[in-house]
């Protein structure tokens, strides 16, 4: 049976990430190499351990796993966290993506590869995986230094960079192989994320917070899930990679208040299908393929070492980095993962590229990751000993370039017409984006709800008409913005350009009509440019225009309203929070002039320090490190006080020099292994009369303190037909009081012991 054998290749490859990543953890190497190297063994190339053999079954299970590991990484990355990375990172990002292009494509035509295996290769040593790098620079203590930070941004705006080469080199291979239209692919791109995004950030944070009211837990889980296999779909159906949309998702999610609850629910999926992902991978690689290609797989892992790092430095060198700094981060960005293996699955499932790429991206993978760690640990002094010896005219034209930087940044502060027009810019690129998507997906999305509409015989286009309204009356919204932000855009240029002229009161006006005309003429190309004209919508959208028109004449203030209230939700969703996480806290700042780390740690679910307070472990005498924050649930507690208790899965930024914060390390983290029993689904109410002559009569319940000496908690006196219910600290027993003990069947045993040991000792 297919279902039992999908079942058995399921068992195999979980057994066998999990056995291998226990075993890499010990060793100190990623799971991700064991992973790798564990598919490969138990792969159909691999006789006589070949455990999965159906190549079918295996490439449906990395599927499934592409699309959680995707949305994972969506969740680590979202607009309010670009904001954060700023403009001059992403500048650099892409700078060094593109010199990485271009040394790849030299390479390429070095070994004497057609244009689209160069490609191939580029886009793999382009990005490297911001997974590895994250716990290499965790490892390495370098998580909170400056360098680490850019290194840890740079890693994640190159995920950006990979979804768009995924997506060029996508269209590349749906076409044959023949050149690729970038601006065309870049723009149908630009429109799918637009349109799905604007959706999913109106729909998604509704649905979550409605959700989190009137359903369980579970159901937005659920719910979510559903999503993320929808929007998968739904960008395969576009003609894009699974990966596009599963990233969307999570980008998206990640926008929300409730991106940490759903990243907790979503963890163990995370980390399940993420090594189902790796190991499938590396049963898709034929280990005779990586031995035959040995000396390619060491030559390209040279280059990636030597290549990657130049690159990135040169790119943090353009926006203004001092030439130290930006070497110790192009030093920490060497590893490439679960792009490379994506891409080069890609090339190979088309077509485009030999069988070979798939074990030249593992063989390069695993070298750059083995080698990454030694070369983040040694940065410090690898950057020193090359910063010293750069010739002296390098130094004076590099102060020159950090001066013309700062000119430059200094005259677009002052440029009063640019601050009050950008709003409005980006505005009408995200909105002509929106409504490209539309009308560019048009067919696409009607193929999907066509059976859904209802068909009259006597009008058999119906149900297209139908939807071509809706199409329109969506649209209609963003189109109303788009001209009234050109409008105001006009009469603020106009208003401008005729400042200080002797004509200006009567020029502003002709140069204002000017403007909106040219723009109302661009605005009229680009609509006969994206309006589907063939098949099943040559006169419908024409139809539908007149319709919608009239009712644009009768809801024009409602739909200007309308769009007005969604541009400030989504203004709203992107609004920048000032809450510190365990990357956004302000005291992390530089400080290597200082004898002082910061490192983080997470606390084991059975750490013997969970369930104390700060003050009781003092950690400052003990070690002489200090606990500069403590991140739970997403949220940052900065300078916690003595009071502070610390619980399973807490972050703990500790401060201190090298040794001392190790040590405070390696304390927090200690787990005995012995777990704290609950019997929180035990506790029960109790009534129980006191005996005659009990010791406790005449004394408050502050003190006989039972919660301490028993764990029990009076939750009700009854005296004399009088109940009262939670009594305060100050209300004595009396003779012929009956309580309502509150507590476990333990604890209520242990109480009635003692008492009745007190009535007979007295």
């Amino acid at each position: 049976m297919h279902g039992i054998d999908f079942i058995k290749d399921l068992a195999v490859v979980m057994l066998v990430a999990g056995l291998v990543g226990w075993l890499c953890h010990r060793a100190g190497l990623s799971v991700v190499v064991g992973y790798l190297v564990a598919g490969m063994v138990v792969g159909p190339y691999t006789p006589p351990f070949s455990l999965v053999s159906d190549i079918g079954r295996i490439e449906t299970l990395a599927q499934v796993g592409l699309v959680f590991l995707m949305f994972s990484i969506g969740m680590g990355l979202s607009l309010r966290k670009l904001r954060r990375l700023g403009l001059s990172l992403m500048v650099a990002t892409f700078t060094g993506a593109i010199i990485m292009y271009n040394l790849t494509r030299v390479v390429g035509g070095a070994l004497d590869w057609n244009p689209i295996e160069t490609t191939f290769l580029a886009a793999m040593l382009m990005v490297s995986s911001s997974a590895i790098i994250s716990k290499v620079l965790h490892e390495a203590g370098a998580t909170h230094e400056k360098s680490g930070q850019l290194a840890m941004g740079v890693a994640v705006l190159e995920d950006v960079v990979a979804i768009v080469m995924l997506t060029i080199l996508n269209s590349l291979v749906q076409i044959g192989g023949a050149k690729a239209s970038i601006g065309s692919t870049l723009g149908l791109l630009g429109a799918f994320i637009a349109l799905a995004g604007i959706g999913g950030m109106l729909t998604v944070p509704w649905l979550l917070k409605k959700m989190s009211l009137s359903a369980g837990e579970e159901v937005p889980t659920i719910i979510i899930a559903g999503l993320l296999f929808v929007l998968a779909f739904l960008a395969d159906r576009a003609g894009f990679s699974l990966a596009l949309g599963a990233f969307m998702l999570g980008a998206i999610v990640a926008e929300t208040p409730h991106r940490t609850q759903v990243g907790r629910a979503f963890e163990g999926m995370r980390d399940v299908f993420s090594a189902v992902f790796f190991v499938s991978i590396g049963m898709l690689i034929d280990l005779k393929a990586v031995m035959d290609s040995w000396m390619l797989i060491v030559g390209i892992a040279a280059f990636v070492l030597v290549a990657r790092p130049f690159a990135v430095t040169m790119g943090m060198l353009v926006i203004g980095g001092s030439t130290r700094e930006s070497l110790r981060v192009g030093l920490s960005v060497t590893p490439l993962g679960e792009f490379s293996f994506i891409i080069a699955q890609l090339g190979v499932a088309a077509g485009a590229v030999p069988p070979r790429f798939q074990a030249l991206a593992v063989g390069v993978s695993l070298i750059t990751t083995l080698v990454g760690p030694l070369l983040t640990r040694r940065s410090e002094s690898i950057s020193g000993w090359i910063s010293a010896r750069q010739p002296g005219w390098l130094a004076v034209w590099e102060e020159y370039y950090h001066r013309w930087l700062e000119r430059m940044q200094q005259r677009q502060q002052k440029n009063v017409l640019w601050q009050l027009s950008k709003k409005r810019v980006i505005q009408i690129g995200v909105e002509i984006l929106f409504v490209t998507g539309l009308l560019v997906f048009s067919e696409q999305m009607f193929a999907l709800v066509r059976d859904y509409l209802p068909v009259d015989r006597s009008f058999p286009r119906g149900a297209e008409l139908i939807f071509w309204t809706v199409l329109v009356l969506v649209a209609l919204g963003p189109l109303v913005a788009i001209w009234r932000n050109f409008s105001a855009l006009s009469l603020l240029y106009a208003q401008v350009s005729t400042s200080g002229h002797p004509r200006g009161a009567k020029l502003a006006p002709f140069v204002e009509a000017g403007l909106k005309g040219g723009a109302g003429l661009l605005l009229l190309l680009w609509l006969g440019a994206i309006l589907p004209i063939s098949g099943m919508a040559r006169w419908l959208p024409l139809a539908a225009v007149g319709v919608v028109l009239l009712a644009f004449v009768l809801l024009r203030r409602r739909l200007i309203y309308w769009h007005s209230v969604l541009e400030v939700e989504v203004s709203e969703m992107l609004r920048e929070e000032h809450v510190f996480t365990g990357t956004t806290a302000p005291w992390l700042a530089a400080h290597s002039d200082w004898n002082v780390t910061l490192t983080d740690c997470v606390l084991p679910d059975l750490a013997d320090c969970r369930g104390r307070t700060l003050g009781e472990l003092a950690l400052r005498s003990k070690f002489g490190c200090t606990v500069a924050g403590v991140e739970r649930q997403g949220v940052m507690v900065g300078n916690p006080t003595r009071e502070m208790m610390l619980y399973p899965r807490d972050k703990v930024l500790l401060l201190g020099d090298a040794r001392q914060v190790a040590a405070g390390k390696a304390f927090l983290q200690l787990a005995s292994g012995a777990a704290a029993a609950s019997n929180f689904d035990e506790v029960r109410m109790e009534a129980l009369d006191l005996p005659a002559g009990c010791e406790l009569f005449g004394r408050t319940l502050v003190e006989l303190a039972l919660g301490a000496a028993y764990g029990v908690q009076i939750a009700g006196i009854n005296r004399s037909g009088l109940r009262m219910l939670n009594p305060g600290g100050t209300e004595k027993l009396l003779a012929g009081d009956s309580v309502l003990l509150l507590g476990s069947p333990d604890q209520i045993a242990a109480f009635k012991a003692g008492l009745q040991g007190k009535v007979e000792g007295a």
